[in-house]
């Protein structure tokens, strides 16, 4: 078993690739509950010597490789579900339902076929166990956790040791790039409800007025995030939501609602956050003689990848692509991502893979979620070999026993 047999059968497929690749492009689906995607997924890999399990919850598939040899277990995640955004990029196979894969989903599917199709060819050659975790609803959703709850990292009998993932996106077709530590941020939700005493607009003084309290909130809320951080340790807060509801003008309302969405790169911010954000704000409700009702959620925890891993997979995507197609990236992106869930659980590596097609200038190349992204689907046999490649060298790396000292509790 070596690079360059998963490179010949990766070539081999890649049509069969691109083709479902477009089939799911055509065809997306939002959120949890994505049954045609989950049947073109299931007919995909209909043949293998893979044992399938299906979610409850979600329309999930799990489906789990055993090599012939003694090694460990490892798992290999693709997302799935697409956006709720009308697609403009023109393209032969473009979405008409009013969905889109703009985030490259329909490639992390495809992509992740291909390497269980490249592995099953060398099942003979295998050590241990895969574990290929087709996933819904990542955006937004959490199908990431909702998959650990029903049990993926027990799919194999033994848990994974290390857990990898394959993200697109624009930039130089072709180049991989990661880093140890964070990768992507944390994401929360605040929300704010500021409640006072209405009334007509020519008598502020016979009311208790919101919004002179959520101008004065919102500033306070940027100077705490300012001056409560380290620079180093980046917090986000962006202000999303401002509405006094549609009363009429001359009316000063009963209530304002904020929302806002909030980036971390670290557990310690997040509990900074957690303790200050409601004391910032009740005071200044206290200030106005208003009350507040404030709710803070984490929907993300910080994607955090395992230096030694991290390390290891890029040595492996050296190897086969040479330096110029691998890079380290200076700093963490404040996106959010729910394999975030996995990696709380499995040390492994989140990976980013460049696929802005050549013939476009890095001005015409739009970003994920964007209704005219185009993503270079020639990319799919890279993307089968690197997965294939980096659980291949993982488990022929000597392990300690026992195989649970791997996993982060």
């Amino acid at each position: 078993m070596s690079i360059a047999d998963f490179t010949a059968d990766a070539q081999t497929i890649l049509p069969d690739l691109i083709k479902l690749r477009r089939e799911l492009h055509a065809d997306p689906e939002l959120g949890l509950n994505l049954p045609r995607t989950q049947q073109k997924v299931l007919d995909a890999l209909e043949g293998l010597p893979l044992e399938i399990t299906t979610g409850t919850r979600t329309s999930s598939v799990t489906a789990v490789l055993r090599g012939e040899l003694p090694g460990p277990t490892v798992l290999l995640r693709g997302d799935m579900d697409a956006l709720p955004i009308l697609e403009a990029t023109n393209l032969d196979f473009a979405s008409a339902n009013g969905n889109m894969h703009a985030c490259g989903h329909d490639l992390h599917t495809a992509g992740l076929v291909g390497a269980a199709k490249v592995l099953s060819a060398h099942q003979s050659e295998l050590h241990g166990s895969v574990i290929f975790m087709f996933q819904p609803g990542e955006e937004g959703h959490g199908g990431a956790k909702i998959m650990l709850e029903e049990g993926l990292l027990a799919a194999a009998g033994d848990p994974p040791v290390a857990a990898y993932a394959i993200h697109v996106g624009p930039g130089p077709r072709g180049v991989f790039a990661t880093r140890g530590g964070p990768v992507a941020a944390g994401s929360n939700q605040l929300t704010v409800k500021l409640k006072g005493r209405g009334g007509h607009g020519s008598q502020p003084h016979q009311t208790l007025d919101p919004v002179p309290a959520a101008a004065e909130l919102v500033l306070a809320l940027q100077s705490f995030v300012t001056r409560r951080f380290n620079a180093f340790d980046p917090v986000v807060l962006s202000i999303t939501r401002l509405s006094t509801g549609d009363g009429a003008i001359n009316v000063i309302p009963e209530s304002v609602e904020l929302a806002a969405t909030i980036r971390t790169m670290s557990h310690e911010s997040l509990a900074v956050l957690e303790e200050g954000l409601p004391r910032v704000i009740n005071g200044v409700a206290a200030a106005h003689e208003l009350t507040a009702d404030v709710s803070f959620e984490t929907l993300y925890p910080v994607t955090v990848n395992d230096p030694a891993e991290t390390e290891a997979a890029l040595t492996t995507m050296r190897e086969i692509y040479g330096e110029q197609r691998v890079a380290v990236m200076p700093s963490p992106m404040m996106g959010s991502e729910d394999f975030a869930f996995v990696l709380d659980e499995v040390p492994g590596t989140f990976i980013a893979l460049l696929t802005t097609p050549p013939e476009m200038t890095a001005e015409e190349a739009e970003w994920n979620h964007s209704p005219r992204v185009v993503f270079d689907e020639s990319v799919l046999s890279d993307q089968a070999v690197a997965l294939a490649a980096i659980d291949s060298s993982m488990s022929v790396k000597p392990q300690p026993e026992p195989l649970q000292s791997f996993l982060k509790h």
